[in-house]
């Protein structure tokens, strides 16, 4: 049995645990609130995964110690999609037919929450993404929110925006794009592709590549002649590192800045390129700064209590990843302290929530705005002495 796959089994063992801790506490006769949650612990994305995972577990034994919700202990049934959209539907399905959950939340990809969606609208439920992409929360075809799904991360339309407006303060004109053939990737590139008039940007190079694609030395070398002033990389985990560490040992390091997209958003990243992140930009949320935050911010004290329980409980630092199934938990929580057990009632409260300070920003929603966010929930940060730091 392979490590990962192990370490997948602990952490849904602990949800369970700490989920079915209700059965010895003196306020548990009351029923539980059950929500479903789907990520992707194991496969090619575990490294959103595992974090979110952990993050649930987490929040779920504090919330159960503090006297649940209203009295009601809280119970999260979590499955494993290893990272495939067909088993994040049968996921999705059994949470929805068997465990009859009030709520959902997840999947981690982008990808897989645009083909679990429509489970929402069929089976009328809450569904909170934990995923980026901007179709995921509206229909590109009539340009309305989807009425039962919303999304925790900031959309890629934001970090694009984001990302061009510090070029446009950088007197960055000419860039060059390289982007997976994901449904992130595409989505991002599209993003990059519409805003780039917007900012005075003229994309000089566009090359992508596939998700299980090892060397992108043929594409970063056609970079390399086009005259660009800086590269967007648009992917998330292992590409992303190959391309960094790639851009430096082919000397485009030398000739153009690179920017990640926020998919970047882990320490674990600026490890893996061994040296080679030093001076990559990127949009991140608030959740990974949260140390060198000003005490002013309102965010800094949730942000602060997160990482000091999350570093207490696994030794490791957070990362974006974590802090958008932590909104998308503690969004439910608040609306079943407000509303009930109602999926109704948590879809109406959620559609008119306004000013809840979370990890990743402070959501407003609307009918039309299933985000809740804007350009501004992101900080630019650069990687410096191997750490994020403020971009100026």
């Amino acid at each position: 049995m392979s490590k990962i796959f192990k370490n997948g089994l602990l952490v849904f063992a602990a949800i369970i645990l700490s989920s079915l801790i209700f059965a010895t506490n003196g306020y548990s006769k009351k029923k539980p609130y059950v929500l479903g949650a789907d990520f992707s612990i194991t496969g090619r994305a575990s490294f959103l995964g595992d974090p979110e995972a952990k993050t649930v577990t987490l929040l779920v034994d504090q919330i159960n110690k503090k006297g649940g919700i209203n009295g009601h202990p809280l119970k999260v049934i979590m499955y494993d999609d290893e990272s495939n959209t067909t088993k994040a539907r049968l996921n999705f399905e059994r949470l929805i037919k068997k465990d009859h959950v009030i709520a959902l939340f997840g999947p981690s990809l982008s990808g897989i929450s645009l083909a679990v969606i429509d489970l929402a609208k069929r089976y009328r439920i809450p569904l909170i993404s934990c995923a980026a992409s901007y179709k995921i929360v509206v229909n590109p075809r009539t340009g309305k929110a989807r009425k039962w799904v919303f999304k925790t991360p900031q959309s890629d339309s934001m970090a694009v925006e984001k990302i061009y407006e510090f070029m446009k303060k950088k007197g960055i004109h000419k860039i060059a794009i390289i982007t997976i053939t994901t449904g992130f990737g595409a989505s991002g590139r599209s993003q990059l592709l519409k805003y780039a008039p917007k900012y005075d940007i003229k994309i000089v190079a566009d090359e992508k590549y596939g998700p299980k694609d090892t060397d992108m030395s043929v594409q970063l070398t056609k970079i390399k002649g086009s005259g660009a002033q800086a590269l967007v990389n648009w992917s998330i985990g292992p590409s992303q590192v190959i391309v960094t560490r790639q851009w430096k040992q082919l000397g485009l390091s030398k000739q153009m800045l690179l920017f990640q997209s926020h998919g970047f958003g882990s320490k674990r990243n600026i490890k893996l390129a061994e040296g080679a992140a030093e001076g990559v930009y990127l949009p991140l949320g608030k959740v990974n700064i949260g140390r060198i935050l000003p005490a002013s911010d309102p965010q800094k004290k949730p942000i602060m209590a997160y990482i000091r329980s999350y570093e207490k409980r696994y030794h490791q630092p957070i990362s974006s990843f974590g802090g958008h199934a932590y909104d998308a938990l503690t969004l439910l929580v608040d609306a079943l302290k407000a509303v009930g057990p109602n999926r109704a009632k948590i879809r109406n409260y959620l559609e008119h929530k306004k000013g809840y300070i979370g990890m990743h920003g402070i959501f407003n929603f609307s009918p039309t705005d299933h985000n809740g966010l804007t350009k501004d929930a992101f900080e630019m940060v650069v990687v410096k002495n191997g750490d994020w730091a403020i971009a100026h």
